[in-house]
């Protein structure tokens, strides 16, 4: 039976039945804490206790960053031939497929993402960007330069060393993706820190990258908590660079320990607050709507890059707003995660739940109008219903701070350049999209958004030649795409003087 054809109670019983890990992944072997700590992972759609996992702290960061040390010492991954590593990486990204039911399970159960999303996009994208980066392993290359007769000058590209990885939540196996696979192409060796609500995908992760022929200790996970085990990766001496995804505040944080630490390089992949602009020649209105609605509210709207600002044509606002009532309403709809009908599960947490229902609280208390949701439903877990409020203005808190739940603003706007002060009228630049017909419109406002991805006439479109990263304090460095893979290298210049 394929996952395809899974029912609700094929899924829980699978659930019931499945095991896995809970100590952190050093050397090729699981281990428990040094000091024997324990974090409870709660599972978000009960509410009730999931897992006890190991709480790493700095002693066991120690451990990982010496072990993965040890590998870039000895050499064993980064002067591998680069076709053989490349066929561990192929053998890995067809590894993560193989094992697609097991991670689908995992990310499920710890934050509630619904299981036909995690089959149908985040195992298949984690497993190519394996796949991907695999394939790019003999493709970084140095260079000659042309110089006096006297002299040759040759540019070499070599890896980082070890690499600290912080992942977040609400994509866990797909993040951790994200910034492993370019660091591993790289011929670097990772210690992974996942995010404690959702620590179990990666530890998987680690433990098939041992099956597809990576050396022990060049893939090593230490779970636990962001103000120990993270901060404790992120000040290591040992680390030559953090590749860090996550709110805003901690990716600050990230920069402060890396000055306090070794100047290591950081990467940043932090908030955003995405305005999706909406002018009056939009080619058609309902695919329009239709993009709007799944732009906010897909994966909870716990995704970085949420289409959360609709920057609405004041000709056509009327109309557009009472589509998307009428569509967005009821196009998702809580349920239970392990129905593949469900397609909006929990928020990650009860206490981000709060923190989600107290903007909606804002939102109203400001003046904003609520045009549907602002409630949960009547089901166990941390559940929020999808939400419009109208009348918003950009100087609202539900217009301008990273909400991180299915929480849509709509704001009416006067034409391309009222659109384009209000979408740049932000501490974020992570994403945007623009519809209209006139393509030199679509050209000047690509030109003029301050962000880093850009859509036209569709919305999270993509495959992995694109960089995906922000401006301002949507942070800095990319995702996927070669200039990710170069980012884990460094270069070394040789001058050879010829007499």
């Amino acid at each position: 039976m394929t996952s395809a054809s899974l029912s609700t109670s094929d899924w829980h019983a699978r659930a019931a039945n499945l095991r896995y890990e809970t100590g952190h992944f050093i050397d090729g072997r699981f281990v428990d804490s040094v000091d024997k700590g324990r974090f409870t992972v709660i599972n978000p759609a009960t509410g009730t206790p999931l897992c006890e996992a190991s709480a790493g702290t700095a002693a066991d960061i120690d451990l990982a960053v010496a072990a993965a040390k040890r590998t870039v010492k000895s050499r064993v991954w980064s002067r591998m031939a680069p076709r053989d590593r490349m066929a561990v990486l192929a053998s890995y990204a067809r590894l993560i497929d193989a094992n697609a039911e097991r991670f689908a399970l995992l990310d499920t159960l710890c934050m509630g993402k619904p299981i036909a999303d995690m089959v149908n996009i985040d195992v298949p994208s984690a497993a190519k960007n394996f796949a991907y980066f695999g394939e790019l392993v003999d493709k970084i290359e140095g260079t000659v330069t042309s110089t006096a007769q006297d002299a040759f000058h040759y540019i070499l590209r070599e890896p980082l060393g070890v690499v600290g990885c912080i992942v977040p939540w609400n994509y866990p196996l797909l993040m951790a993706a994200w910034k492993v696979a370019p660091a591993l192409a790289a011929g670097n060796s990772v210690v992974l820190k996942p995010a404690e609500q959702s620590p179990l995908s990666a530890l998987l992760m680690a433990q098939l990258f041992v099956e597809a022929g990576g050396p022990p200790g060049v893939f090593n996970v230490v779970n636990g908590l962001g103000e120990t085990a993270g901060a404790a990766l992120a000040l290591h001496n040992d680390v030559a660079k953090i590749a860090f995804t996550g709110s805003t505040e901690i990716g600050k944080q990230m920069l402060i320990y890396a000055g306090q630490s070794n100047m290591k390089r950081v990467a940043l992949e932090c908030g955003g607050k995405t305005p999706q602009i909406f002018l009056a020649d939009l080619p058609d209105m309902d695919t329009a709507v239709t993009y709007a609605i799944n732009g906010i509210y897909g994966n909870m709207g716990e995704v970085c890059n949420a289409g959360s600002r609709l920057l609405i044509d004041r000709p056509i606002a009327e109309e557009f707003i009472a589509r998307f009532i009428e569509k967005g309403k009821n196009a998702y709809k809580a349920g239970d995660p392990l129905d593949p009908a469900t397609n909006l599960g929990p928020l990650v947490t009860a206490s981000h739940r709060a923190r989600v229902l107290d903007y909606i609280g804002r939102g109203k208390s400001e003046g904003a109008r609520l045009e549907f949701g602002g409630n949960t439903p009547d089901l166990p877990g941390a559940y929020v219903n999808p939400t419009l409020f109208t009348g918003v203005n950009n100087q609202m808190t539900i217009a301008q701070q990273e909400i991180f739940g299915p929480v849509a603003a709509a704001i009416q706007i006067d034409g391309i350049a009222d659109a384009l002060t209000v979408a740049n009228d932000s501490i974020y630049g992570l994403a945007a999209s623009v519809w209209t017909r006139d393509l030199t419109v679509a050209l000047k406002t690509v030109r003029d958004l301050e962000a880093g991805v850009i859509w036209v006439n569709c919305f999270d479109h993509g495959d992995m030649t694109q960089p995906f990263g922000g401006y301002k304090q949507s942070g800095q460095g990319r995702d996927k795409c070669l200039e990710s893979l170069i980012s884990y290298t460094q270069t070394k210049s040789a001058w050879i003087h010829l007499g």
